[in-house]
C-alpha cells in the first residue's frame, strides 16, 4: 500500500487559491464556535443554466467550506465522501454566504457539513461528508503558510 502524502497547497486551488487564474479566490473566517464562513459572488462564467451557478461549482464551494472547517480543527485532509442537497437555485452574480463546520472526529476521519445561503439567509444548498486527515495544521497556522 502506498504511503499517504500530505496535500500540498501551491496557491492554485480553483476554489480558494490566490494564484488561480480562473478560480473563485474564496477566503474564510473562523468563528469562536468553529464555524468557518466565506462571502463570495460566483461570476456568470461558472453558470449552468442562465443566471444559475453550475451544480458542480456549488459542490466545489461546499467542499471548500468543509475543507476549511477541518483546517480550523487542525486537520489537513482530502474529501472521502460528500452528499449534496440542492434546495433552490444558486444565483450567479449575487452575494452568497458559504459556511462549514466539523460535526465529529474519529481518529483521522472527520464528519463535516456545509451550506450555501443567499444574503437573506435562505438555504440554497447543503452537504455532509467525511474528510480523511493526512497531516496536522499547527495551532494558529493557515493553509497559506503551507505554500
Amino acid at each position: 500500500m502506498a504511503k499517504l502524502e500530505a496535500p500540498v497547497d501551491d496557491g492554485r486551488c480553483v476554489g480558494c487559491g490566490p494564484l488561480s487564474e480562473c478560480g473563485l479566490k474564496m477566503t474564510f473566517e473562523r468563528g469562536d464556535d468553529g464555524l468557518v464562513t466565506s462571502h463570495v459572488v460566483v461570476p456568470p462564467a461558472f453558470q449552468g443554466w442562465r443566471g444559475v451557478v453550475h451544480g458542480g461549482v456549488v459542490a466545489l464551494v461546499l467542499d471548500e467550506a468543509m475543507a476549511y472547517a477541518a483546517g480550523a480543527r487542525g486537520a489537513i485532509g482530502v474529501t472521502a465522501e460528500m452528499k449534496l442537497r440542492f434546495r433552490g437555485s444558486v444565483p450567479t452574480g449575487e452575494p452568497l454566504v458559504v459556511s462549514g463546520k466539523v460535526l465529529w472526529q474519529r481518529r483521522n476521519v472527520l464528519g463535516v457539513e456545509a451550506s450555501v445561503r443567499d444574503e437573506h439567509g435562505t438555504l440554497l444548498a447543503s452537504a455532509t461528508g467525511s474528510f480523511v486527515q493526512r497531516a496536522t495544521l499547527e495551532p494558529g497556522a493557515t493553509f497559506a503558510q503551507l505554500r
